[in-house]
């Protein structure tokens, strides 16, 4: 993975390049968003995983309009997306001065803690543990649904092509192989049950990209494979863009994805935007945002504001990891970590253009 760097107002900020992720090149992984005059006191960055990039390019503009109405001062977000792993590895290294985190995983947050750059409890320094919204993991197919892929057991069968990301960058990769190896123990299934039918899709992966989004792009744009394993909010807008062509697919259960934020205390400090970082993250809970949020595709945690949006947001099962782990840590040790679960089942699949 290449990587340079490209000044951008008052700090350096790492300028990520994946490889063959068409589509985050094209886009570019860090935006600005300023006030119109041009001038901005303040700046934070929030480091983010790969598919949110229309949710913050949404939610930063009103954001900013009540920052500036409430304090009297101006303030620009830049954005940072890639794998949610991958940008939690960044940010624990120096290498992303991130002052606030979106990730995709609990986990992924709670891996700066380990590295000194946050404090123990910092969960609890906002609303509902710090998770403004949840999403799952679901199915996106070709229109007809010609394999009749309806639940987890059917990406086992026949020569049906799976596209996944990498479960060792992508927070999309990790919750898809959490969601397959749950679909089987949580309805009775044993272990071995569930590490056949995670090796049997990993084979039919025909190669495992670093990120969520690149990932749909392979499959929506470049028409490879048959299945795509996708966040919803993903799943949702591939299905729209597709204008016919895709469909999505929600099998019976999945398991509950919890996004997680926090500020970077180390970084804040250094950086003079702890004020700033701290709104923004509460701005994601206001009702505001939280309906941004729903209109996106990502299931916030307003109850009353997601029952606004059940026809796009539908009630289905959704497990929690403490069925298949104490907590997102354990899943992450017991199922990522060097010889983990994975391991025993995954092999590497770079892409080969």
């Amino acid at each position: 993975m290449a990587e340079g760097s490209k000044r951008l107002g008052f700090r350096r900020i790492p300028w990520l390049n994946i490889g063959a992720v068409v589509a985050i090149a094209v886009a570019g992984l860090v935006l600005v968003t300023k006030n119109s005059q041009g001038f901005v006191a303040h700046y934070i960055l929030n480091v983010s995983y790969d598919p949110t990039r229309e949710l913050y390019q949404a939610l930063n503009p009103q954001f900013i309009k009540q920052y500036e109405v409430q304090s009297g001062s101006s303030v620009a977000v830049r954005q940072s997306h890639a794998g949610s792993s991958y940008q939690a590895r960044l940010v624990a290294k120096g290498e992303l001065k991130a002052d606030v985190v979106t990730l995709g995983l609990p986990s992924d947050v709670d891996g700066l803690r380990n590295k000194g750059l946050i404090p123990d409890g910092w969960e609890k320094r906002l609303p509902n543990n710090s998770r403004p919204y949840e999403s799952t993991i679901v199915f996106v197919v070709r229109k007809g649904n010609p394999h009749a892929i309806h639940d987890w057991p059917d990406l086992a069968k026949g020569d049906v092509e799976v596209i996944v990301p990498d479960p060792k960058t992508s927070g999309n990769g990790k919750l898809a192989a959490l969601a397959a190896w749950g679909s089987v123990v949580v309805r009775g299934g044993d272990e071995r049950e569930a590490r056949a039918l995670l090796k049997a899709i990993y084979d039919r992966a025909p190669f495992l990209d670093p990120a969520a989004r690149s990932a749909g792009v392979a499959f929506a744009v470049e028409k490879k494979g048959d299945v795509h394993l996708a966040w919803e909010n993903e799943a949702l807008r591939e299905a729209k863009e597709s204008k016919g062509a895709l469909e999505v697919v929600y099998p019976p259960i999945s398991i509950r994805a919890e996004p997680t934020v926090a500020w970077v205390d180390a970084n804040v400090v250094k950086h003079g935007s702890e004020v700033q970082a701290k709104a923004y993250l509460n701005f994601l809970f206001t009702d505001e945002a939280q309906e941004i949020i729903a209109r996106e595709g990502y299931r916030p945690f307003n109850a009353q504001i997601l029952a606004r949006h059940a026809d796009r947001l539908p009630d289905i099962r959704l497990f929690p990891i403490t069925a298949i782990a104490r907590d997102w840590v354990d899943a992450q040790n017991r199922f990522f970590a060097e010889n983990g679960i994975i391991d025993a089942v995954y092999s590497p699949k770079p892409r080969i253009d």
